[in-house]
């Protein structure tokens, strides 16, 4: 892992904030106390007497960059005064064209003006010192460049306009007021006060357990969301489970037989539906077999079922009713934590009488799944109905744009944490436990809500944090 330089002097640093490489465009950033005079040196607008220094604020301006007496490239040049940019300091920007003989150049020259390569994750770094943004938006910049996907993108968006952050915040707030109050009466223990109503004090305990509970919980859903949804395809050899993953993923990644046994290991993909990801997971046919490498593969599809937060259990709709019954005894306790969805495949050999005598079969299962699903993964036919279902799921489990999904494991931990302690304070007002002893309770959860903002935090987070941003952000 990179070392960050966590010293606090603001000298100016550069960097190039466009992806590596050839492009139309690059982006360069200075930021610093002396970032505008330093891009002034190389700096000389087409109208003359106009300066980056005399230039108002978030204005662009068009000139060229020189070596001395050589243009360099012709740009436009945004100067940004602080507080008002990014990093809280005085920013300039300068859009030049993406060759990489320019961008090196310019970067060179800026060295020579006292300019410092930035380091990675730096300008965010700066941004969350001065004030501008805290550690859980800063986590979200990073995030959001990473985001494939709509879902993705709305959840890191949500948490750098600070929802989340807000949320920690109200709890830390609440904590605050009455640890403050059982410490006053800590001062006062001779005198037996009581400052900190006790009842009052519970109901906040078991409100806030509650939400850090709801939080935590979220976490499978937001990283799910934010790596893909782990969907897994299971039933019988012959199903057509390698089918509908070559339809899903508009390739040919699974061999298709009708040879039980063709699918012999876990086979992957990554689809896009509706702008959420799902990891479709094509798996080895539940039978009872005596082949060692099937057996090994069947052993791979209940651990992939095991790890799923979706189950597509894909019926062979020619099977009679107690084949259907006997592999629901097998599945339906394994995905009893999980979305179901139950698919009946080769509905294209059916009449309605067959039709409704399967869903009747269905029915009887011990089953809370929604109703099942008709398709032909031959004809393509319903499979519409079963991309829908998927997206719907994904959207119920987020809980809506406007709610809170926790979405990185170091928050995910620290939320633990704190629910761990807030639980002590619930049993110690259950027990009568001494103040000083809850007030030590109340502290350690605001301490562990604390470390995921940054307002408690330390060298050693700070630098594995921003080290895992790209140079230029």
């Amino acid at each position: 892992m990179a070392t960050i330089n966590l010293d606090t002097t603001h000298d100016t640093i550069c960097a190039i904030s466009t992806p590596p490489g050839i492009g139309g465009i690059a982006v360069i950033r200075i930021s610093g106390d002396k970032a505008i005079p330093i891009a002034d040196n190389i700096f000389t607008s087409i109208h003359p007497g106009k300066t980056l220094q005399n230039q108002p604020a978030n204005k662009a301006l068009f000139g060229s960059i020189h070596d001395q007496d050589n243009i360099i490239d012709e740009v436009i040049a945004i100067p940004f005064r602080a507080p008002h940019s990014f990093t809280g300091e005085d920013t300039v920007e300068i859009s030049c064209h993406g060759s990489l003989y320019i961008q090196q150049h310019i970067i060179s020259q800026l060295i020579q003006q006292g300019c410092r390569m930035a380091e990675a994750g730096e300008f965010t770094r700066r941004a969350f010192a001065s004030g501008r943004i805290d550690l859980s938006q800063a986590e979200a910049v990073a995030d959001l460049i990473a985001a494939n996907t709509a879902a993705a993108h709305r959840l890191a968006m949500n948490q750098m306009r600070g929802k989340f952050s807000q949320r920690l915040s109200m709890l830390r707030n609440d904590l605050l007021e009455f640890v403050s109050l059982i410490e006053l009466e800590l001062d006062f223990s001779e005198e037996d006060v009581e400052f900190a109503d006790r009842t009052r004090l519970q109901n906040l305990a078991d409100n806030i357990a509650n939400e850090l509970q709801h939080l935590a919980d979220s976490f499978a859903i937001g990283n799910a969301i934010k790596n893909g949804i782990p969907t897994t395809i299971v039933g019988e050899t012959n199903a057509g489970k390698s089918t509908l993953l070559n339809l899903l993923v508009h390739d040919e990644k699974a061999l298709v037989s009708d040879i039980h046994g063709t699918t012999r290991d876990v086979i992957e993909d990554v689809i896009i539906i509706g702008g959420v990801e799902f990891k479709v997971i094509d798996t080895a046919g539940l039978r009872d077999t005596h082949d060692t490498i099937e057996t090994m593969g069947i052993e791979r599809t209940f651990d992939k079922l095991k790890q799923s937060n979706i189950v597509i259990w894909l019926i062979d709709s020619t099977d009679n009713p107690d084949k259907i019954t006997d592999m629901a005894q097998r599945i339906i306790p394994l995905c009893a934590d999980k979305h179901l969805i139950a698919v009946f495949n080769k509905a294209d050999l059916l009449d309605t009488e067959q039709t409704e005598r399967l869903t009747a079969t269905y029915n009887t299962l011990p089953i809370s799944a929604e109703a099942p699903l008709f398709i032909s993964a031959k004809y393509n036919t319903g499979i519409d109905q079963l991309t829908q279902r998927l997206v719907a799921i994904a959207r119920t489990s987020a809980g809506g744009s406007g709610d809170v999904i926790v979405t990185n494991i170091r928050h995910y931990e620290a939320l633990k944490n704190a629910l761990d302690a807030i639980q002590r304070v619930q049993q110690g007002l259950t027990t009568t436990l001494s103040a000083d002893f809850i007030a030590q309770d109340i502290r350690e959860c605001m301490h562990y809500l604390g470390e995921i903002t940054g307002e408690i935090t330390t060298n050693e987070i700070l630098g594995s944090i921003f080290s895992r941003f790209c140079i230029g952000k």
